[in-house]
Formats: C-alpha cells, sequence, structure tokens
C-alpha cells in the first residue's frame, strides 16, 4: 500500500474527532514504519468574502489571528497525541482546505492520506462542503476515511 519512504499525511480539525483519525494515522504510521505528518489549513476568507461583507475587523487581520491560534493548537495537539519512537512533523497552510491537502500531497509525495469523515457541522459544512469528499475524489494517493464514531 505505502512505497518505502512515503509518509502518511494526517489532516486534523482541531474538532472533538481529530485525536481518533490521528489514533488510526498512528497506527497505520507504525504498521508501514513510515513517518506522520499532521497538517491543518486555516480557510482562506479573503478571496471568498472580500467585499462582500463587512467585518468588524479587517479579514487579513483575522485571518493573521485564526493562524496563530492554530499555531498553538497544533503544537499542543502533537504533543499531546504524537505517541514517543514515531516521528511526526507539522505544517499550517493557508488557503481552501481540500485544495491544499491535495497540493500538499501532491508536491510532498504522500503515500497516504488519513482522514475522518466526519469533522465540524453545521454552518462550516454549509459553507465548505465535504472536505472529505473533495479529497477523496482529488488526491493523488490512496485516502483512508474514518469514521470516528464506529
Amino acid at each position: 500500500m505505502l512505497q518505502d519512504g512515503k509518509k502518511i499525511l494526517v489532516p486534523v480539525d482541531f474538532s472533538d474527532n481529530a485525536q481518533k483519525v490521528f489514533g488510526a494515522a498512528v497506527n497505520m504510521a507504525r504498521t508501514f514504519g513510515v513517518d506522520l505528518v499532521c497538517l491543518y489549513v486555516v480557510q482562506s476568507f479573503y478571496d471568498d468574502f472580500d467585499g462582500f461583507i463587512m467585518p468588524q475587523m479587517p479579514i487579513l487581520q483575522f485571518h493573521q489571528e485564526v493562524r496563530t491560534a492554530a499555531e498553538k493548537r497544533m503544537a499542543q495537539f502533537t504533543s499531546e497525541n504524537a505517541p514517543q519512537g514515531l516521528t511526526c512533523s507539522s505544517e499550517i497552510l493557508d488557503g481552501d482546505i481540500a485544495e491544499e491537502i491535495v497540493a500538499y500531497a501532491t508536491a510532498e509525495e504522500v503515500g497516504l492520506i488519513v482522514m475522518g469523515t466526519h469533522g465540524f457541522k453545521g454552518l462550516d459544512r454549509a459553507l465548505f462542503g465535504s472536505v472529505a469528499a473533495q479529497v477523496v475524489k482529488t488526491a493523488p494517493c490512496p485516502v483512508l476515511t474514518v469514521n470516528p464514531w464506529r
């Protein structure tokens, strides 16, 4: 399934389900003896909503605050969840979530993407659609989707 030297990419959204999905990715990484990359994408609102809404705070400032918070959460997430003896790096990217996951997997020649079937719901789902479905359709490598409720 995984070629030598390939990494497993695990996109996280810091929802309650992220730990379960990450656990599945850890098991796969151990099974195949490969490294993990934990990825969070800060959704780019500037291109999507600039001129459409007039927020209290400039969109670029809001985006930077979200990115700074994501960097802190990622550091905490990986320190709490990455087991000893497993190489786990992390990346924070900006842009469309599904597109950035696929672009990263392509550029870094990722061997497998492990991601949840369910993340945030409600308004996020209405605004962004199913990230997992978009990634499955366009990924350059196999995608293992994990239902965190089973």
